[in-house]
């Protein structure tokens, strides 16, 4: 549990898309091994960021756009979104470029553009993450491949006495954490099953048969300590992350041993600014 991505708000990725991101295979990665043929950004800025900005990670994207744009994005982070995997299922991120985050700005050409705009939600994910991956593949040298091993995990269930989950009042999906707190607007079970997965450090798969989109705010304390207000821990804390998640959301969080699917990484490197 102690590589979480919620219980450090310096590490936290925001996903600012204007839809809702499904899970895509691990195998699609092979789109960078045949980057010839993959869709790909008409230009590309990418450098290592300066320190500016508020500290956090920030991922801007739409499934109807062609652009796509970082600010301090590790690459893990960049990972995670070009294969629609949580971190916890990205393996043997080395090297220097492992520890740096990025600022990057792409962009395609106008006819592509016009295409993007006429694709269905989910075609224009695949294709924004395809672009993404070819990125990686031509910048940052990436090589990498899917397997399936068996591993640890959380399977996430209908706690007694029923879900609580509430519809979601939005379009679009915005999801935002920091220490001991997730808020999220527009997202399915499969998609919480992902954000969960960064604060417990182990895979969660979705198990509640729950259809739809749903508003959460989710609040607890991480193993680290309750959070601080000038220097105190702040009064009434919330409970573990366990107990908060049956008693704020009416899910829990089971323990099993499953075949999981991951990305390893065989090869990257830092690229060169432009």
């Amino acid at each position: 549990m102690n590589n979480s991505a919620w219980k450090h708000p310096e590490r936290l990725l925001v996903l600012a898309v204007l839809s809702c991101t499904s899970f895509l295979p691990a195998v699609e990665g092979q789109a960078v091994a045949d980057s010839a043929t993959a869709p790909k950004f008409d230009v590309a800025s990418v450098k290592l960021n300066n320190g500016g900005g508020d500290g956090r990670s920030h991922i801007y994207s739409s499934s109807t756009s062609g652009s796509f744009r970082t600010v301090n994005v590790s690459l893990k982070g960049l990972l995670q979104f070009a294969f629609g995997l949580p971190e916890t299922q990205i393996l043997n991120v080395a090297g220097p470029a492992a520890s740096q985050t990025f600022d990057i700005d792409a962009k395609v050409d106008g006819a592509t553009e016009e295409q993007m705009h006429k694709l269905s939600s989910d075609e224009g994910r695949l294709r924004k993450r395809q672009m993404v991956q070819a990125l990686l593949g031509e910048r940052f040298k990436l090589a990498s491949h899917p397997e399936t091993r068996e591993l640890p995990i959380y399977a996430l269930m209908v706690a007694k006495g029923g879900s609580k989950l509430e519809e979601t009042k939005s379009n679009g999906l915005k999801i935002s954490g920091s220490y001991g707190k997730l808020v999220a607007e527009g997202v399915t079970t499969d998609g919480l099953a992902r954000e969960l997965a960064k604060a417990v450090g182990r895979v969660v798969v979705d198990k509640t048969g729950i259809p739809g989109r749903f508003d959460v705010t989710l609040r607890w304390t991480p193993d680290e300590g309750p959070e601080r207000l000038n220097g105190e821990p702040i009064p009434d804390p919330p409970p573990s992350i366990f107990t908060a998640i049956q008693e704020q959301l009416g899910l829990k969080l089971d323990s099993e041993k499953g075949p999981v699917q991951v990305l390893v990484v065989e090869h990257v490197e830092t690229p060169t600014a432009n």
